[in-house]
């Protein structure tokens, strides 16, 4: 049975005890009054009660103190305190290999395809607490923007940190997904995922993007690949004016979907289409669902007894009832 947050009570049953105080108040009440000589005079006035005979009543009330005491103490009262220890060693790998190509600079998503994915993917690496996450970022080229790391502050400031025009232009999905590869090969992690984003056709790098994708298989690496644009034309940076400033203009989106979905497959992963910005938060919310992470657990309990206090308050009460009995009410017994 407990008590409050942190106290508990080891044999609550006896507390039931508790209900003959009452019946000993009224038993001492009842055996006061027959206890008490009555006399009939004419005039009370130069008959005043003492102090002490008003007094009295306090050994009755030491007594029931003492066995309240008691009483509790049968129960045995306990703080609890709960330490819980986590294991994560069943966590998951993941690393997010992110195109950065000119071409996320579209604004077919709000503010643009680059911006709306670093607000989601921050969005998703809040929700894996217990996982070690790296940033790879690729365009014609790639670069592990950070190792596979358990501190989410790091991450989250990478992510906020990537721009566009930190690598070579064009689009090397197969470099991407290489260097995913290689910070994951020597994880030990029970599980490893790659989540692949790109927005355009591989035209670039020197690695097969097939190749990787052998790679990712034979090391039991499962890759989700999403490709991000609308349907139809976007607003592509096309050039910049005299002040610096990109010029947009329509073009068609381009998306190299069969690769993208030969990758998913081949590794046992997934392959999403993001039209919106809406739909590229829905997609890394079904990741989060489809990857869950096995948490083990521990609490261990420490209890520290609050019985012995109440027996040796009990014993001190009836100590201090019977030093009042034979000193100071002991004319009065």
């Amino acid at each position: 049975m407990k008590l409050w947050n942190n106290l508990e009570f080891t044999h609550p049953q006896f507390l039931w005890l508790l209900l003959i105080i009452p019946l000993l108040i009224l038993w001492y009440f009842l055996m006061r009054k027959k206890d008490i000589a009555t006399l009939t005079l004419s005039s009370t006035s130069s008959f005043k009660p003492s102090i002490l005979s008003r007094l009295k009543p306090l050994l009755n009330l030491l007594r029931l103190l003492a066995i309240s005491a008691l009483i509790i103490a049968l129960a045995r009262p306990r703080d609890v305190s709960v330490s819980t220890k986590i294991n994560t060693n069943k966590g998951i790998d993941i690393v997010m290999a992110i195109d950065v190509s000119a071409s996320m600079l579209a604004k077919d998503l709000k503010p643009n395809r680059l911006e709306a994915l670093k607000t989601v993917a921050t969005n998703f690496v809040n929700k894996r607490p217990n996982d070690r996450i790296g940033i790879v970022v690729y365009a014609g080229e790639s670069f592990t923007q950070t190792p596979i790391t358990s501190d989410k502050r790091i991450v989250k400031n990478t992510i906020r940190q990537i721009q566009w025009g930190q690598l070579d232009g064009g689009t090397a999905i197969g470099m991407g997904l290489g260097s995913a590869v290689n910070r994951l090969k020597e994880s030990k992690a029970k599980s490893k995922v790659i989540i692949l984003l790109s927005d355009g056709v591989n035209n670039s790098g020197f690695v097969d993007p097939k190749t990787a994708t052998e790679l990712a298989k034979e090391l039991g690496i499962k890759t989700y690949t999403i490709g991000i644009g609308t349907n139809g034309t976007a607003p592509f940076p096309v050039a910049k004016d005299m002040s610096g400033k990109l010029i947009f203009q329509d073009a068609p989106v381009e998306i190299d979907e069969e690769l993208l979905k030969f990758i998913a497959q081949e590794t046992g992963g997934k392959y999403f289409r993001a039209t919106s910005t809406s739909k590229l938060s829905a997609i890394y919310n079904e990741i989060n669902k489809l990857e869950k992470t096995e948490i083990e657990e521990y609490k261990y309990y420490n209890y520290n007894e609050k019985y012995r206090s109440l027996v040796i308050l009990a014993g001190l009460l009836l100590l201090l009832e019977a030093l009042l009995k034979v000193t100071i009410f002991r004319s009065f017994i």
